[in-house]
This record gives structure tokens, C-alpha cells and sequence, in this order.
């Protein structure tokens, strides 16, 4: 008898799925949760389709799971399953967006029976229209993503890359992630450190492939082609490694939800040098864990490369320190802890707190 029903609905690895695959291996171990919708290959617990679901929530009308939606397609989903089981299901909706919401969003949250969000700045957007019942930032898997004992030389040589040092961005490649904003700022840095690389991971769409064949001409351009690897999409079990191979962890987004990169890379002990996109004004400590430049200022982003591969003993202090930030703050055991326990009350009939 399962106390959540989780929305996954989409079939493409995303910020999203990573959000949910990361809560959900927490969230099992503190309520019975059945996923609704797409499965995955980590997923680990019943996936159920519409069949089954509204089989399940017919036969418990009047003590239905709560539904955690986190996209808009999943509000859609949980609304015409309670409306055809006729149950009386609470759906919580959790909004990352930090942008204006459309018209057809903000009719799709005013049907939901309380709206969360993961970070102030993304609050911010929803009291445009309402606000928000609670927030709960996300947080990450500590064990999984952590300091290396051996040097970045060594993890590059184990990965297969040749170089001493690197700066890796993570995520799509495409406009919205910056990428172009980071080799922009790397040609001046690659001419100057000649032990440095450049690291590109993520997923190319179609769509996008003149965008990264511009990026890769760029480079060619300026002689240094074979100092910047674009390793396209990576297993999921591999990117710890590739996360604290890195010397620095670059994530210079346009715009972002929340941006689990910079967590990512803070807990495997890396520095990181970001935008002011997502929640990372507010996770990250300037000067302390890295260094936040304006969005879109590849000249700020050229200089912090420069103080961080410069100066590598302020690159290790800051590390250590975004590293602690994220054991005090950002672990996965709180978010899911937290969240599991506000998505319960409401079952539970139990008073949640308004807002953190």
C-alpha cells in the first residue's frame, strides 16, 4: 500500500529524473512509494502505469497517496487521475522554474493542494501568483559524490585523458547552459596554462549539434583542439569520477531550476566558478566555496579561472570548504527527509508548516 506516488514523465534523463532517482533511493527507506509513469534503468522500485494506478486509487477513494508532481505534464497526469478515480488525492507540485510562469501553468498550480519550491530565488517567481506553501532545497548523495585520495593527474590518466589539470562544465550542451560562455573564456586560459584541458560532458541534441560544431571550431581556430575533449553523454555511474578528476567545475548557465552540477562538483571537493542562475547565489559562498560572476560575463569567468589555476592552494581551501557546505546544508538525507515528511503530514491530515 504505498503512501506516495511519484511522477516521472519523462523518458529522457534530465536534471529532473537525476532530482528524483537521487530522493527516491532516500525516500523508500522512510515511506511505501510506487513511481507513476516512465521507468528507468535505476529505478529500483514499481513503476505503475494508468491501469494499475487507478485501479489502486478506485479501491482507496478515501485513503489515497499522496502525488509529488515535479513537471507540468505530471499535474496534468495526477489531475485526471484523481478526476477519473474520483479519490480524494492531495498533489503537491514542486516549481524550480526561475522565470515568469505561464498562463497555463499558473492554472495548472492553483489546482494543486499546496506548491513548493527548492530555493528563495525561485520563490520569488511564484509570488508572482501565489505563495509558496514550503521549500526544500534539493540535496546531494555525500558518499557518492566526494573527495579523491589521489591526484587529478592520476584520475585523468585513469579516465583516459591526458592532461594535468582540467575545467569540466557539466549538462547539455546547448545556449542555455553556457558553454559558449566557458570556451570563450578558456582560449586565453589553455594559451596560458599549457597543463590544462578542457572537459565538455554532456548530451548533444540534433537540435543542437551546430551549436557544439561552432564551440569545436572555435577551439580548432585557436590551435587547441587537442587540449578540449567533448565526451558527450556519460553513464551514470561514471560522472563521480569525472566530477573530482576536475580542478575547477565551471557551471555558467543562462538560466537554470536549481543546478545539481554545483553541488555535485562542491561535494567531490572541487571549486567551482558559476553564474548567478539557479539557487547557486545561495548555495555557494563567494570566495569561500568558488567564485559567482554575472550571468553571461566571460570576462569574470576568464579572471576566476585564472585565480582559481593560478593560486592552487586557494583552489584546495575552497574545495575543502564546498565540501563542508554541502555535508551542513545540502545532503541528500535532509532533502528527502524533509520532503518525505511535509508530503506524509498532508496524507496524515497533520498542519504543515506555512514556509521554511
Amino acid at each position: 500500500m504505498p503512501d506516495l506516488i511519484l511522477g516521472n514523465s519523462n523518458k529522457r534523463f534530465s536534471g529532473v529524473t537525476s532530482t528524483l532517482l537521487q530522493v527516491l533511493s532516500r525516500e523508500q527507506n522512510l515511506a511505501s512509494v510506487v513511481v507513476f509513469g516512465r521507468t528507468n534503468p535505476d529505478i529500483t522500485i514499481p513503476v505503475w502505469g494508468w491501469r494499475r494506478t487507478l485501479a489502486y486509487l478506485k479501491k482507496n477513494r478515501n485513503n489515497p497517496p499522496v502525488f509529488h508532481a515535479r513537471r507540468n505534464d505530471e499535474m496534468i497526469q495526477a489531475l485526471i487521475l484523481r478526476f477519473l478515480s474520483r479519490a480524494k488525492m492531495k498533489i503537491v507540485f514542486t516549481s524550480t522554474a526561475q522565470r515568469s510562469h505561464t498562463r497555463f501553468s499558473r492554472w495548472l498550480m492553483s489546482r494543486m493542494d499546496r506548491v513548493i519550491t527548492t530555493c528563495e530565488a525561485a520563490a520569488t517567481y511564484l509570488r508572482e501568483h501565489r505563495e509558496p506553501d514550503h521549500i526544500i532545497p534539493h540535496g546531494i548523495d555525500t558518499s557518492r559524490y566526494s573527495p579523491s585520495e589521489t591526484s587529478g593527474e592520476e584520475q585523468l590518466r585513469a579516465l583516459g585523458i591526458a592532461g594535468k589539470r582540467a575545467v569540466g562544465i557539466f549538462g547539455r550542451v546547448r545556449p542555455s547552459k553556457g558553454v559558449d560562455i566557458l570556451v570563450e573564456a578558456m582560449i586565453p586560459v589553455l594559451q596560458e596554462f599549457e597543463d590544462v584541458v578542457l572537459v565538455v560532458v554532456g548530451e548533444c541534441l540534433p537540435k543542437d549539434e551546430s551549436y557544439q560544431r561552432k564551440l569545436q571550431e572555435t577551439l580548432r581556430t585557436s590551435g587547441l583542439e587537442d587540449r578540449s575533449l567533448f565526451l558527450g553523454k556519460q553513464p551514470f555511474e561514471r560522472l563521480p569520477d569525472l566530477f573530482r578528476a576536475m580542478s575547477v567545475v565551471a557551471a555558467l548557465s543562462r538560466s537554470e531550476g536549481f543546478g545539481l552540477t554545483v553541488l555535485e562538483a562542491m561535494a567531490s571537493g572541487v571549486p567551482v566558478v558559476t553564474s548567478e542562475a539557479g539557487a547557486w547565489k545561495e548555495v555557494v559562498r563567494q570566495e569561500v566555496d568558488g567564485l559567482v560572476c554575472p550571468t553571461g560575463d566571460s570576462e569574470q569567468v576568464r579572471a576566476a579561472l585564472f585565480q582559481l589555476l593560478q593560486d592552487p592552494g586557494l583552489a584546495r581551501e575552497m574545495g575543502a570548504s564546498g565540501r563542508a557546505r554541502i555535508l551542513s546544508h545540502y545532503t541528500i538525507e535532509r532533502e528527502a527527509e524533509e520532503l518525505t515528511s511535509y508530503l506524509l503530514s498532508l496524507r496524515d491530515g497533520r498542519a504543515p508548516s506555512r514556509c521554511r
